[in-house]
């Protein structure tokens, strides 16, 4: 099973954290090499860039891979099917025009000129809408070419939003909103390996924002300090080995709900409460 990753940029060290976390630990993959083996002996990872993943997996190089969704859309396969939002890597590709001009709707493109880096998507957008402006392709500062007349509007990529604003350039509408994923290619989409791996990158992002809280528990007030922990499916209750009259209450609680549950359990009698982070959380 091979995995295509981004070689370099801002999305290869998330991707490589997030692998490491899930458990699929690389193995002599050194800096410039082209793939790593990993732990698993039936997993190998291969560095490709950003842009050129889709095609690694639509043709057969690598049968899942991590980019982003703007990436998939631009290559135009539909035979790659989204697995698993990774949660970074978040943007929005947008359509722009000089805040000052004359261009303030979609209706008003109609004959003009939209410059992108991404035409695909581009000419899908403006197909769904009936509006056909020319689409020019361009490899790079497309914040500019409206102010040296080489187009009326664009479609790029923003996080902020700062860069359109100090190039004077006024949002008209959202295109399409992208965030990296786990994609696969559809006949290989329920492989057992393939749900392994999602499984394993899932567990990691359930466990982002979640603490486990453990602490003891007089029997007689359980009831009152059950009704006060948060979290998934409940509290578990075990006996406490020589506990006399103490039971021992585990929970999965998100981070930000800590503070003010320890306050309140302690309150009404927990003790030995100990609070540690969780690596991974298969649901």
């Amino acid at each position: 099973m091979r995995i295509a990753v981004p070689n370099k940029g801002r999305l290869h060290q998330p991707t490589i954290d997030l692998l490491e976390r899930a458990g699929l630990h690389l193995e002599n993959g050194a800096d410039r090499k082209l793939y790593a083996e990993t732990v698993d002996p039936d997993v190998t990872v291969l560095f490709a860039r950003a842009a050129d993943i889709p095609e690694y997996i639509a043709d057969g190089a690598a049968d899942v891979g991590i980019t982003g969704l703007d990436q998939v859309r631009e290559s135009g396969h539909d035979d790659i099917v989204d697995l698993l939002d990774l949660a970074f890597g978040r943007c929005r590709l947008v359509l722009a025009a000089p805040e000052d001009g004359d261009i303030t709707a979609i209706e008003d493109l109609g004959g003009k000129t939209v410059a992108t880096e991404f035409p695909t998507i581009t000419r899908n957008f403006f197909a769904d809408t009936g509006v056909d402006p020319e689409v020019v392709e361009v490899t790079g500062a497309t914040e500019l070419t409206p102010h040296v007349e080489m187009a009326d509007a664009i479609v790029d990529i923003t996080s902020t939003g700062t860069t359109l604003k100090v190039n004077r350039l006024a949002i008209i509408d959202e295109v399409l909103s992208s965030s990296v994923q786990l994609f696969a290619r559809e006949d290989v989409v329920d492989d057992p390996k393939v749900q392994e791996i999602r499984t394993a990158l899932s567990s990691v992002l359930a466990a982002d924002g979640k603490r486990y809280l453990m602490m003891n528990v007089p029997e007689d007030r359980l009831e009152e300090i059950r009704e006060e922990i948060p979290g998934l499916d409940g509290p578990t209750i075990m006996d406490i080995a020589n506990g006399g009259e103490k039971v021992a209450v585990h929970a999965v609680v998100d981070e930000r709900d800590v503070f003010e549950t320890i306050t309140d359990v302690k309150k009404r009698g927990a003790s030995g409460i100990l609070v540690t982070e969780i690596e991974r959380l298969v649901e």
